[in-house]
């Protein structure tokens, strides 16, 4: 049977160990793809691992390194994900994410009621009780948030 692979990229990120399912999310995190974007990506959903047959997402972004504000909302909704930094056809870099204590300016709260979904000018604020899956519970009115991939703030 023949076997289609993904290209090695010279230079750019390779996210690894993505949760099934949500590599298009990690796309939209990244503002990709963008109009005028002219580098290759290359996205694979539901891949086969080799350890134990689960699967995963991977996605494969030339000429772009990752930032860390993006890295921290790819923690909250792929807690197990895996940031390569390539170079010259080498990993340069390689983290695992980790998701901080306190997740700040990153997720809405669901409560419309809440002080940070108002016109007072206020980050929101919460608490990591729970790494994998990801839960939250707001510093403010003390809702827990659990679709975080719902509630990211662009």
């Amino acid at each position: 049977m023949k076997e289609l692979k993904i290209q090695p990229i010279k230079n750019g990120t390779v996210i690894d160990h993505i949760s099934p399912g949500i590599a298009l999310k990690v796309l939209k995190i990244m503002g990709l793809p963008s109009e005028g974007t002219r580098s290759v990506i290359s996205v694979a959903v539901n891949v086969s691992t080799r350890k134990n047959g689960a699967q995963k997402d991977v996605v494969k972004i030339e000429d772009r390194e990752i930032d860390p504000k993006e890295v921290n909302k790819i923690a909250l909704i792929s807690p197990r994900a895996t940031i390569n930094i390539i170079r010259n056809f080498e990993v340069y870099k390689k983290q695992v994410v980790q998701l901080p204590k306190e997740v700040v300016g990153l997720v809405r709260c669901e409560n419309p009621s809440c002080i940070t979904n108002t016109s007072e000018p206020i980050q929101s604020r919460f608490a990591v009780l729970k790494n994998d899956p990801p839960i939250l519970r707001c510093a403010y009115c003390g809702r827990e948030v659990r679709d975080i991939a719902a509630n990211l703030i662009e």
